[in-house]
C-alpha cells in the first residue's frame, strides 16, 4: 500500500538580496495614474511598504504613522509608497477611512509580484482577501538596488519607523554599505 503524502504545489518565495536590483514594481494609484519604481529618483531612498490590506488594523496604524510623519521622511530624501493587493475600491477606502492624505497608495499587487519581492503570501480567512501579502519594507537606492529589507510572516514584528529613520540618518552620514549581500 502506497502511503505517499501529496503535498500541494506552492510557488517558491524569491529571495531578494541587498545590493541586487529590485524586482520590477509598477502599480496603479488611488486617485489615478500609476507608479513605477524604475522611474523614481529620490535624493536618499525610495521606501516601499507592502501592507496586508484594508482588513488589517496593524497596517492602518503603520500607514497612519507614515502619513503623519511624511514631512520628516521627505526631509531625509525619502520617496514613500504603500502597496497592497487590495482592489481599487478597498485601497480607496483605506486612503479615505485611515486619513492618508499625504501617502501614495498603490493597489492591485499581483501574487506573482508578491513572490518576486520575496513577501510571505497568506491564504485569506473570514473577511480577508483570497490571497494577500504579509508585511514587507524595503529601502531602494536611487540606482534601483535594494539597500534594506524587512519581511514578516505575521501582522506584527514590523520595524519601528524611528529605528528606520535613525538608521537612514547614520547611513547617509557615514556612507554605510548594504548588509546581507553575501
Amino acid at each position: 500500500m502506497d502511503q505517499t503524502v501529496q503535498v500541494p504545489f506552492r510557488p517558491e518565495r524569491t529571495r531578494v538580496r541587498p545590493g541586487e536590483q529590485a524586482p520590477e514594481l509598477v502599480v496603479d494609484l488611488v486617485g489615478g495614474g500609476s507608479w513605477d519604481l524604475g522611474a523614481q529618483k529620490p535624493l536618499g531612498f525610495t521606501l516601499v511598504v507592502f501592507y496586508r490590506g484594508h482588513h488589517c488594523p496593524v497596517c492602518r496604524a503603520q500607514l497612519s504613522e507614515l502619513n503623519r510623519r511624511s514631512e520628516e521622511l521627505e526631509r531625509r530624501g525619502l520617496g514613500v509608497i504603500a502597496v497592497s493587493g487590495d482592489t481599487e475600491e478597498l485601497a480607496s477606502e483605506s486612503k479615505h477611512d485611515w486619513h492618508l492624505d499625504r501617502l501614495t497608495i498603490g493597489y492591485g499587487l499581483s501574487e506573482r509580484s508578491m513572490r518576486a519581492w520575496g513577501l510571505f503570501v497568506s491564504a485569506g480567512h473570514a473577511g480577508e482577501p483570497k490571497r494577500f501579502s504579509e508585511p514587507g519594507l524595503f529601502l531602494i537606492k536611487p540606482d534601483g538596488s535594494v539597500y534594506y529589507e524587512a519581511l514578516t510572516s505575521m501582522p506584527w514584528g514590523r520595524p519601528h519607523l524611528d529605528d528606520i529613520l535613525n538608521g537612514i540618518d547614520y547611513v547617509l552620514a557615514s556612507d554605510y554599505p548594504a548588509r546581507g549581500e553575501a
